[in-house]
């Protein structure tokens, strides 16, 4: 990722594991597969450049981040309420990422380069090297990644 970016970090709620995540976003593509996925919230980055250089939205999976998606762009999304809302637009490829717990907070905060989680290797094809969700908390929580 690029020098002088600031990612974000959001709750993933409703789903349970990174899949059910892949699985939601897929659903919402409908026909369009590899188009990127959208995330609407009501604020607007105020460190928007810095988001756009090169920064990443990583998911919180019950208490712990367990993945990232590149942030390609922000949409203005106007809601059927006139509202002015911020359309996340997303890469398609969701990269697993090490398992560090992440205490709950409500929409979405900046996470600093020096704070993330380092991604996890490509998994071979067939593989599944993914620890259980609670498995991987209950990890990161005592401070094994």
């Amino acid at each position: 990722m690029a020098a002088g970016h600031v990612n974000l970090v959001k709750l993933c709620v409703g789903a349970e594991s990174v899949e059910d995540l892949a699985r939601w976003q897929a659903a919402r593509r409908g026909a369009a597969a590899g188009a990127p996925a959208r995330h609407v919230t009501r604020m607007w980055p105020k460190r928007a450049g810095e988001v756009l250089a090169g920064g990443s939205l990583y998911w919180v999976f019950k208490g712990v981040i367990l993945a990232r998606q590149r942030i390609l762009r922000l949409d203005e999304v106007i809601g059927e309420d006139g509202v002015r809302r911020c359309g996340i637009v997303l890469d398609p490829q969701i990269v697993r990422t090490e398992a560090v717990p992440r205490r709950p907070f409500q929409g979405w905060r900046y996470l600093d380069p020096a704070e993330t989680p380092r991604d996890l290797p490509a998994a071979r094809a067939g593989d599944d090297d993914s620890l259980p969700p609670g498995l991987a908390a209950a990890l990161a929580e005592i401070g094994v990644r």
